[in-house]
């Protein structure tokens, strides 16, 4: 073998080593891109199953609280409903004469003029302190006066157990 003979066999051999080699390198950083992405993908998975189960207890929560005010709403309307019923009672039991509000009389103040006696007539059964009778259509006002301020309380009640429910 002549010398450009040997030259060009030891460049080819040079190049299918170098192709070799070449070919080597890339198998081994395709093992090692494949590692990546499975890792990667395991990686993703697992972030995934974390934000379902995130959001699986927030949805949880959510209904539990909804849960909450539903019974909560039921209770209130409840006492709505009754405090409105024991009203109209007093205001029919008012109207019907069947139960009359009196207000005690101060019996030191000289000023209020009043001459009711503080031992019962021969009809009454009321003892111990004065005491007037109130108009009925006053009974009535106050009777209302005092609906309000129950519905009112009660609405209040309402609304401060949704904002702790909302708050836990």
């Amino acid at each position: 073998m002549t010398t450009p003979q040997k030259l060009a066999v030891l460049l080819i051999a040079m190049a299918i080593a170098f192709g070799a080699a070449w070919q080597v390198q890339a198998w081994r950083y395709a093992g090692q891109l494949a590692s990546q992405a499975a890792l990667q993908a395991d990686d993703l998975n697992n972030l995934t199953q974390a934000a379902l189960r995130q959001q699986q207890t927030e949805q949880d929560k959510r209904l539990a609280t909804e849960q909450q005010l539903a019974t909560s709403d039921q209770q209130h309307t409840r006492e709505l409903s009754d405090a409105k019923r024991n009203q109209a009672l007093l205001r029919d039991h008012l109207a019907t004469t069947e139960l009359r509000l009196s207000v005690l009389l101060d019996a030191t103040d000289p000023v209020s003029g009043c001459d009711v006696p503080a031992a019962p007539g021969a009809g009454g059964v009321v003892h111990g302190a004065r005491r007037a009778q109130l108009d009925p259509a006053h009974a009535q006002r106050i009777i209302g006066i005092t609906d309000a301020g129950d519905q009112g309380l009660i609405a209040l009640k309402a609304c401060q157990a949704y904002i702790n429910a909302l708050m836990r």
